[in-house]
């Protein structure tokens, strides 16, 4: 199915972080390597996600999502930045699906719920952005969350830890690798409100294997990246 079709079907707009692998995508070790991601809509036999790396169409994966649990599919259609995922599942997992939607999609309806840690995580807007490096180089990522502080962030670049960098416009070092991404922790405190416009950066390109060009950021608060 395309993703002009399944827009026009009965299904959730929800955010639900998860993870992912794609076949012959390995790290040194030979493991498959997982990638996070986030859905913007489901429904019980497929889902949109938004995704660091998109694969191709025709590609098995398996995902796991907080509130869905494992699931297998295959990739139908293709964006920038996402994929449409055809769900193959069981009668029974289908209905569990489907059960769990109906609760979410009703919980959307409650008030927010306040983040009291000091410094509250979000998730971005727009979950994609780019990563700079010291030597200019610039590498598309996905954001999974953020902070005042830092940004939890995944992509097909594995930096180690201490590497200088900007996650959009912030800089900032890499302070920890975890499954699937890794935490950067930013030389300067933001505005919480400022988050989005310093942080994410809508795709403007097709993010085909080693792209390295993005467009331009808008802000002069971007710092060099030093060594």
């Amino acid at each position: 199915m395309s993703t002009e079709k399944f827009l026009k079907q009965r299904a959730v707009n929800i955010a639900v972080n998860g993870h992912y692998t794609l076949p012959n995508w390995y790290d040194p070790q030979g493991k498959l390597r997982t990638f996070a991601c986030r859905t913007t809509r489901v429904s019980p036999y497929r889902m949109m996600v938004d995704v660091p790396v998109v694969g191709k169409v025709g590609d098995c994966l398996t995902s796991y999502f907080r509130d869905f649990g494992k699931l297998d599919g295959h990739i139908s259609d293709t964006r920038p930045g996402g994929f449409l995922l055809e769900l193959n599942v069981t009668y029974a997992t289908r209905e569990r699906l489907s059960n769990k939607l109906t609760w979410l999609e009703e919980k959307q309806k409650d008030p927010a719920v306040i983040d009291l840690r000091r410094n509250p995580r979000v998730v971005p807007a727009d979950s994609h952005s780019t990563l700079t490096l010291a030597d200019g180089a610039i590498h598309p990522c996905f954001i999974i969350d953020m902070s005042a502080t830092g940004a939890a962030v995944s992509g097909e670049l594995e930096p180690e830890v201490g590497t200088p960098l900007a996650v959009g416009t912030c800089v900032g070092r890499v302070m920890r690798i975890f499954p699937g991404g890794f935490a950067v922790k930013f030389v300067e405190r933001l505005n919480q409100n400022d988050l989005d416009r310093f942080i994410a950066r809508p795709i403007t390109v097709s993010a085909s294997a080693g792209a390295k060009v993005i467009s331009e950021p808008d802000d002069s608060r971007v710092a060099k990246v030093d060594a």
